[in-house]
């Protein structure tokens, strides 16, 4: 049986579907039922939070906008309690288990007869609001993005200009330089702000499914497909489409890709018919697209189309002053987090930490660090709260044993070093350190890690630590 779609009549001569109204809004907003069940909610939301209509309807909203205030002081019973509006600021935790900082606005919604019918829940991403970093270095960060070094700054600069387009953006860099933040920056300074930033990791589902996810699908497109599905495309309506590896996009999707960079409409799987959609695309990736348009396994035509702007971001080795910054930066943001008072290095620390040349770039510094804090025992983190593949006076004697045989360097590289190990080699070796200081107990190294326990285990089967 079809459920009857909730209708606004009275706006025009002909009823007005309640959820194509709400998707309009720029804003993410939830109909609660009486006893605080979601009803509905717009396409903002669903962006937000990454939950989808069907699944949220029904379901607590405690457990779709999982704030908070939810256990606390709940701003619907506020509202309700004292029969007007309540506009509070908050966090909530979205499906992809990334904390936003949100303004929350709640208000009952009363009959003729003034008898309570539901509830209406506003929620408004507040990052672009959010101070860029603990420590108010203000003047060198845009976002979550910081940096003082020559080569940051001019990226800091030009991001304001570029945010005021509509250009597809193409960001370029080695893994962990934080193209996601800057691409996010350049979301949050535009005017598209208001709007939804949806990011797709081209590299992380298969053929099939992405083409799904990407561009939607009409019920009965193919087996499995009972209902239909907008995409993140639509979802991304009036906000940002952020393809994250667009090198690993197959071939076929970057026909369609180009076809919609070019007109602005998709098709989805199973339709005949086109789908207008306000989207800015922003691409990413580490590889060098140049080099495999050469090799035939990316089309050079899409590569312009991508390639109005674009911005590179520079390794951290090359990025001169930036390590100690980052350093203090990271050291303030986990010290609430693990509920430590680590206030400095000491000098062996230090200099053993700007020593290093990173081949993780800055998510391999937020990882050490957040390791540093997490062991240390006192106010200073010292040589011994570090990973020991930093520190070791013959890193390939314990590295070899440890990962096996390693690639070997190229002939014009120096003698390989500690610093020269790949962040997946720098990562087992944390791994295996904690579980060293755990003795071998998981659920121990994985709280010295500050992982959960499942994404542990994950990790050393990946690496081969366990069967």
């Amino acid at each position: 049986m079809r459920t009857k779609l909730p209708r606004i009549t009275g706006l025009s001569d002909v009823p007005i579907a309640l959820p194509q109204f709400m998707d309009e809004v720029p804003v993410g907003i939830v109909v609660l039922d009486p006893d605080r069940r979601v009803v509905l909610l717009n396409r903002t939301l669903e962006a937000l939070t990454g939950f989808v209509p069907e699944e949220a309807r029904g379901v607590p909203c405690r457990y779709v906008l999982r704030s908070n205030l939810c256990f606390d002081v709940c701003p619907v019973l506020k509202a309700a309690e004292n029969s007007e509006s309540v506009c509070v600021e908050a966090n909530i935790i979205n499906r992809g288990r990334e904390k936003i900082p949100v303004r929350v606005s709640a208000a009952p919604v009363l009959d003729l007869k003034g008898n309570l019918v539901a509830f209406v829940e506003s929620v408004e991403d507040m990052r672009i609001l959010q101070a860029p970093t603990e420590n108010g270095a203000r003047s060198f960060a845009f976002g979550k993005f910081i940096g003082r070094s020559p080569e940051i700054q001019r990226i800091l600069h030009i991001i304001p200009v570029i945010a005021q387009t509509d250009s597809s953006i193409l960001i370029t860099g080695e893994t962990g330089t934080g193209k996601d933040f800057v691409a996010e920056a350049i979301h949050q300074a535009s005017d598209r702000a208001r709007g939804p930033f949806i990011k797709v990791n081209c590299g992380a589902l298969p053929e099939a499914l992405l083409e799904s996810e990407l561009f939607g699908h009409q019920k009965g497109a193919f087996t499995g497909a009972v209902e239909n599905k907008p995409g993140r495309f639509k979802l991304a309506h009036n906000g940002t489409l952020y393809l994250t590896e667009i090198g690993d996009l197959p071939l076929n999707l970057q026909v369609k890709l180009l076809s919609f960079l070019d007109d602005k409409v998709l098709h989805p799987l199973g339709s005949t018919k086109g789908v207008h959609v306000d989207v800015r695309v922003i691409a990413a990736t580490h590889r060098n697209l140049e080099q495999m348009v050469r090799e035939g396994r990316f089309r050079q035509d899409l590569l312009f189309r991508l390639n109005v702007i674009r911005l590179h971001l520079p390794p951290l080795a090359r990025r001169t002053g930036d390590v100690k910054m980052l350093m203090d930066h990271f050291l303030h943001t986990f010290n609430p987090r693990f509920g430590k008072k680590v206030k400095s290095f000491d000098t062996a620390a230090h200099d053993t930490l700007l020593a290093y040349r990173y081949p993780g770039n800055v998510r391999e510094l937020r990882n050490i660090i957040e390791y540093a804090v997490n062991v240390s025992n006192g106010h200073v983190v010292t040589v011994s709260d570090l990973p020991e593949y930093l520190t070791h006076s013959e890193p390939f004697s314990e590295v070899e044993h440890l990962f096996g045989e390693q690639e070997s360097a190229p002939e014009q590289m120096p003698e390989p070093r500690s610093s020269d190990l790949k962040w997946e080699d720098a990562e087992r070796g944390m791994i295996m350190d904690a579980m060293k200081k755990a003795r071998g107990r998981r659920s121990e190294a994985a709280e010295i890690l500050g992982w959960a326990r499942s994404t542990l285990w994950r990790k050393m089967k990946r690496y081969g630590i366990i069967e």
